[in-house]
């Protein structure tokens, strides 16, 4: 079963690889990890996503609760939620197969964002099912590079219903 999970944490450098370094030790994979600035710039959210049991699920979030610059563990997959993942991706176009590429773009609500004699570099926004699709209906014309961001993630509403971990 997958998981999401998000963790507000003391934007400390080092606070990343603690973390990352404590949930490899103990054996959980992290499937996706995206870390920025929050609108307090003092804190960062980490969103993971993993994959296990419930039991998993306990287990990761008991061990980020324990790490003292950890301020709150959320499980958002529980929650109503909405999530996003980033692409970009370079692929072989040349002229001729342009407006093949550019209408499939478009479908996917994607855009160009670079223009080079004979490659373009697409950005495509959204669920992961979506980008994962895009990538397979764009595969024949020539995956030259691609990036990917982690999940990033957002529960639905107020948020009143979290509540923070206490040190």
């Amino acid at each position: 079963m997958r998981h999401v999970l998000s963790a507000l944490v003391q934007n400390v450098p080092g606070v990343l690889s603690h973390i990352a370094g404590m949930l490899a030790s103990r054996g959980y994979n992290i499937d996706s990890l995206a870390v920025g600035e929050t609108e307090d710039p003092q804190l960062s959210r980490m969103t993971f996503v993993v994959v296990g049991s419930d039991n998993v699920l306990d287990q990761v979030r008991k061990q980020l609760e324990k790490i003292v610059t950890v301020v709150r563990v959320d499980d958002i997959g529980s929650q109503d939620h909405v999530e996003r993942d980033l692409m970009l991706i370079k692929v072989s176009a040349p002229a001729a197969r342009r407006a093949e590429i550019s209408q499939l773009v478009e479908i996917f609500r994607g855009r160009i964002v670079d223009v080079a004699s004979d490659t373009l570099i697409i950005e495509i926004a959204g669920q992961e099912g979506k980008v994962e699709a895009f990538i397979e209906m764009i595969r024949p014309f020539g995956i030259i590079e691609l990036a990917r961001t982690g999940r990033i993630a957002l529960a639905r509403g107020k948020g009143e219903e979290q509540t923070p971990v206490q040190k």
